[in-house]
C-alpha cells in the first residue's frame, strides 16, 4: 500500500525553497535506496531528517537490483540505477551498493552516517566544491514556475539544468523481503529527471509549465546544475534549488 496523496490543483501553491536568486542551499544529497535492501531503512531516516532541516536539497533515488529478493520496490526507476551506475563510473568505484549517498556529485558516504553526510556538506562548501552558482525557483504566474540561474565562472565542462521531479512523502508497507513487516515513510522519492537546459557561464531563465511538473504525478521538483564528464558521466553540481507544496 502506498499512501501519497497528488493535487493537481495544490501545485500552484507550492512555496519558494530559495526566495532570491542569490540563496542557495547547503549542497546536494542524493539517496540511493531500495525498500528490498535491510540496511536502507536508517539512511532513508537521515534523509527524511535532512529534508526537515532543510539546509540542504535532499532527494531520494530508489534502484531496482535489490527486486528479486522477494519484494518489488514500487518506488524504483531504473533510470535511477543508470544514474547510480553513472556515478560509479565517475567516481571510479568497482561497484554499487545501497545504501549510497552521493553528495554534490562529487564523492560517495554510506547513506546511514548523517553525522558524516552533514559534516562533508559543511566542508565541502567552506572549500568553494560545494554550490557556488546561485539557482531559485518562483512561481510567476498561476501556471507557470520560473527557474533563475546566476551567472558565474564557466565550468570545464557542459553544464546541465537538470529538473527532478519528486514526492514529497510516501509511506509503503512491505509485506516481503528484509523489511517485510516495515511500514517505511519515505521522502523526495524521485519519480523522474529530465534536462531542461544548459547553462554556460551566463544568467539564465528557464520556464516550466506546471502542468509538466503534475504530469509527472509529483508534489515536488529540485533543479539541479550539473557538470557532465566524457561519456555522459555526471559530475560536480555546481547550483541546486528546490520546491515542494505545503
Amino acid at each position: 500500500m502506498i499512501a501519497c496523496p497528488l493535487l493537481a490543483a495544490a501545485v500552484v501553491a507550492w512555496p519558494v525553497y530559495a526566495g532570491s536568486i542569490g540563496t542557495k542551499p547547503d549542497g546536494v544529497v542524493e539517496l540511493y535506496t531500495s525498500q528490498g535492501c535491510g540496511s536502507c531503512p536508517p539512511a532513508d531516516a537521515v534523509l527524511k531528517q535532512l529534508v526537515a532541516e532543510g539546509k540542504v536539497v535532499a532527494l531520494a533515488f530508489h534502484v531496482d537490483y535489490w527486486d528479486y529478493r522477494g519484494w518489488v520496490d514500487n518506488l524504483a526507476l531504473p533510470e535511477n540505477t543508470a544514474r547510480q551506475n553513472a556515478y560509479r563510473k565517475a567516481l571510479g568505484l568497482t561497484g554499487v551498493y545501497t545504501p549510497q549517498a552521493i553528495l554534490n556529485g562529487r564523492e560517495h558516504v554510506n547513506g546511514q552516517d548523517g553525522g558524516k553526510i552533514r559534516r562533508r556538506i559543511d566542508e565541502m562548501r567552506n572549500a568553494d566544491s560545494g554550490l557556488t552558482i546561485p539557482v531559485s525557483i518562483e512561481k510567476t504566474s498561476p501556471d507557470r514556475l520560473l527557474i533563475n540561474i546566476g551567472d558565474g565562472p564557466a565550468a570545464k565542462n557542459p553544464v546541465r539544468v537538470l529538473l527532478a521531479y519528486f514526492n514529497k512523502e510516501t509511506i509503503v508497507s512491505i509485506p516481503d523481503g528484509e523489511n517485510g513487516g516495515r511500514n517505511v515513510s519515505y521522502a523526495n522519492s524521485v519519480r523522474a529527471m529530465e534536462t531542461v537546459g544548459m547553462w554556460d557561464g551566463k544568467s539564465q531563465k528557464i520556464e516550466i509549465p506546471l502542468t509538466e511538473i503534475a504530469s509527472k504525478k509529483a508534489s515536488g521538483c529540485a533543479v539541479l546544475l550539473q557538470e557532465m564528464l566524457g561519456e555522459g558521466k555526471p559530475g560536480p553540481i555546481i547550483g541546486a534549488s528546490i520546491m515542494t507544496k505545503p
